[in-house]
């Protein structure tokens, strides 16, 4: 369907149902924060943050100035800019965060990608992992970034999930008045990045406001050889008022990156940094397949991402018409050195995403109440699939034919949502509920058989998968109360959820151990039967107090966790490969939690602020997994890479336009298996950064900006690679060494 008949549909579809008042709430937002304001050098970098229609803040506002404070490795990936968040836990392995999908991070102990993420409440994510794509952004291009590490507003779109939390990355739109800011960046293993950006600002008679930005940047790796980039970025907004009534909006982001991989260490390797620091894939070949699967150019990646949605605003005061109609479109190739069929070998995966959708909404202000509804469709359209190649002796490899393939279907998502919010004197409250219902399309199987030796695809109906509902309804609350203008206490309560994932390691385990399952009468299909939606309850409960002196925000929550997807032993099949029962994963496992998180400034007269941000989280198992026959006693021990302690701080200077940050995050002891046998140890990182603005020289605002990173040089383990139940096999990254970064910001 072309683009402009799609979303001329969707308007005329969705227009009846479709309300918001926008407008509104950002107005009361924005006469409200002065409780609850974190400030940092006399710049606001943390807020409060709520959706239109709410009366409580149930989440966290990363400012345009927190944006800033994370320096050049927050310019690539949205991640490194939220790790500034209490109970957020971001782990990259680059210089400067230009991997792609080989980082991790946790809220609240919950793997990120169990999470939600989207642009304007326009959901981003993908298959193959599952989860948002954090890289595809250029942070100069937004305004803030808002984060819901418990309960969700009801009407924030959410995608496949928010069990893991919910970020909402909102937009820099075209500006009102033209400028044009150019930065040149420049770094430690020969990173660079030229970023620019023009806004027309409002222009005469239409009264349109357009802006356009790029980017490029390319980095050697640390380690081993190879380049991350290059990296191409490009983003469009585009304003345009119509009457005193109308408000359109168009926003579009295109990222396009190629890079090499890191290689990951064992465990061994990793409690042995000082020789295995370095360790990276090969340089050469070697002409030894089984060394030849490490050679560097095996292992690499190719990242295309495109995106666009409108925004439609009409006034009907005291309502305003929204609607949101959406396009994405992730086409990527990743290719890893693997054992094909008990040979060395490349394993080459392809995704090709395409999802369409619209938002619509109706809040209407009765004055003592403010009510909304809306509505969220969207159909995606996804090809993902694995083809397979033998090394051979000289270097060349020869295809083996596909992996794991099978026709899909579309899948669709139906949710609608409504929410009631009020205020009484001091008092708000608000209530919500959003249905969610995915609608899983069928699949037809097919394995590769060898013709004359040559790889031909045969119909196997054992592989099919029959079509299924997931359904779940999604309740939300809030309270606050405030005694003073600057003395708040609140409350929340949500339900989360992340629909059905990781379908390809339970697709390749049953191609692998085909005839043994065949043999026992199992089918591909009985063991999807035991997938489910995960589900999690959430309570948060919180004060916000501040002086002049000193501002401080402690946070209890507790959290509860059912349906997780963890392995279990099926007695019918022995795994050829151990020699006992197989084991699978399936929707039965369970979790609970409760932690504290306080975020806490102190204020040395004008110019000087102490910030200091501890978090912890107890999230344990909630009962004993068996794996291959064995029962292992993890009820009660703490969840794979999930560490009880995190803290970030630091102090802030900032006089006459120099600014000097340096701060330290710390992080506790985490384990690697559910057996807690592989522990790594707790480390910190100290960091600087250093800046100088000055108004008016070459440009209308000229700034300088130093980024010092892991100034001792720390040699530790960043992110960890595992599933909540991992017993062997968990991936250990190497965290990145000292390294400096500069640019120089010109506005004009």
């Amino acid at each position: 369907m072309k683009l402009r008949n799609f979303i001329v549909s969707c308007l005329i579809l969705s227009l009846p149902a479709t309300f918001s008042l926008k407008a509104i709430a950002q107005e009361k937002k924005s006469e409200e924060l002065s409780l609850e304001e974190i400030v940092l050098g006399a710049k606001s970098i943390l807020v409060p943050t709520r959706q239109s229609g709410d009366s409580v803040y149930t989440g966290t506002e990363v400012t345009k100035s927190g944006i800033n404070l994370s320096g050049e490795k927050g310019k690539a990936n949205v991640y490194e800019v939220v790790d500034l968040v209490p109970g957020i836990v971001f782990e990259g392995i680059d210089c400067a965060n230009m991997t792609a999908e080989q980082n991790n991070i946790r809220i609240r102990g919950v793997r990120g990608y169990l999470g939600a993420m989207t642009v304007n409440g326009i959901p981003n994510y993908g298959g193959n992992p599952m989860g948002p794509r954090a890289y595809v952004y250029d942070m100069e291009n937004f305004s803030s970034i808002a984060i819901y590490k418990g309960a969700s507003p009801s009407d924030l779109g959410v995608g496949v999930g928010n069990r893991g939390g919910a970020i909402e990355l909102r937009p820099l739109w075209a500006q009102e008045k033209m400028g044009l800011t150019v930065t040149p960046s420049y770094g430690s293993y020969n990173y660079k990045k030229i970023y620019g950006r023009f806004d027309s600002g409002t222009i005469p008679v239409t009264g349109s406001r357009v802006s356009a930005a790029y980017s490029y940047s390319n980095e050697d790796k640390w380690k081993g050889p190879g380049e991350l980039g290059p990296r191409n970025n490009g983003n469009f907004t585009f304003v345009q008022p119509i009457g005193n009534f109308v408000d359109v909006r168009l926003w579009a982001n295109y990222n396009n990156i190629e890079q090499y991989k890191y290689r990951s260490l064992t465990y061994a390797q990793a409690k042995n940094l000082e020789d295995y620091y370095k360790l990276d894939f090969n340089e050469d070949l070697t002409g030894t397949p089984a060394e030849d699967k490490n050679y560097y150019k095996f292992n690499k990646a190719k990242h295309k991402n495109a995106d666009f949605f409108a925004q439609i605003g009409i006034t009907l005061e005291p309502i305003i018409i929204t609607l949101k109609p959406y396009l994405c479109d992730e086409d990527s190739t990743i290719q890893d050195g693997a054992t094909i069929q008990n040979k060395p070998g490349v394993q080459k995966r392809t995704r090709d995403i395409n999802r369409k959708g619209i938002i619509s909404e109706i809040l209407a202000d009765l004055k003592v109440a403010q009510i909304t509804a809306g509505y969220h469709f969207e159909n995606s359209d996804s090809d993902i699939y694995s083809e397979n190649y033998w090394i051979n002796s000289d270097g060349s490899l020869t295809y083996r034919g596909y992996g794991i393939f099978a026709t899909s279907g579309d899948t669709k998502i139906y949710s609608p949502y409504g929410k009631l919010s009020g205020t009484i004197e001091n008092f708000k409250w608000q209530m919500g509920i959003k249905y969610f219902k995915f609608k899983d399309s069928d699949s037809d199987g097919y394995t590769t058989v060898y013709t004359s030796g040559y790889p031909e695809l045969q119909r196997a109906s054992d592989l099919d998968r029959e079509a299924r509902d997931y359904d779940i309804w999604l309740p939300s609350a809030g309270v606050s109360y405030s005694f003073t203008k600057n003395f708040e206490i609140y409350s929340s309560y949500g339900r989360n959820f992340i629909r059905p994932y990781s379908y390809m390691p339970l697709i390749n385990l049953y191609n692998r151990l085909r005839t043994q399952f065949q043999a026992a009468g199992i089918t591909l299909n009985d063991l999807f039967k035991g997938y489910d939606i995960e589900e999690s309850h959430n309570i948060d409960a919180g004060v916000r107090f501040k002086n002049d002196f000193i501002e401080i925000t402690p946070t209890i929550f507790l959290s509860r966790h059912k349906n997780l997807l963890v392995n279990i032993t099926d007695n019918r099949v022995t795994d050829t490969s151990t020699s006992k029962p197989v084991s699978y994963q399936q929707n039965v496992g369970k979790a609970k939690g409760y932690g504290a998180e306080i975020g806490m400034n102190v204020f040395i007269g004008d110019f000087v602020t102490i910030f200091f941000n501890p978090a912890y989280n107890h999230l344990v198992y909630d009962g004993n997994i068996v794996y291959q026959g064995t029962e292992y006693d993890n009820d009660g021990k703490q969840i794979v890479d999930a560490p009880q302690w995190t803290i970030v701080g630091g102090i802030s200077g900032n006089y006459k336009g120099f600014e000097a940050t340096p701060s330290v995050k710390y992080m506790g002891s985490r384990y690697g298996t559910l057996d807690h046998n592989e522990k790594i140890d707790s480390y910190y990182i100290a960091s600087l950064r250093l800046s100088y603005s000055r108004e008016n020289f070459i440009a209308k605002n000229i700034k300088i900006s130093l980024d010092f990173d892991n100034i001792f040089n720390k040699k530790y383990i960043s992110a960890i690679s595992a599933s909540d139940d991992s017993l062997s096999g968990t991936s250990y990254y190497a965290g990145a060494p000292f390294s400096v970064k500069g640019s120089v910001s010109f506005e004009f």
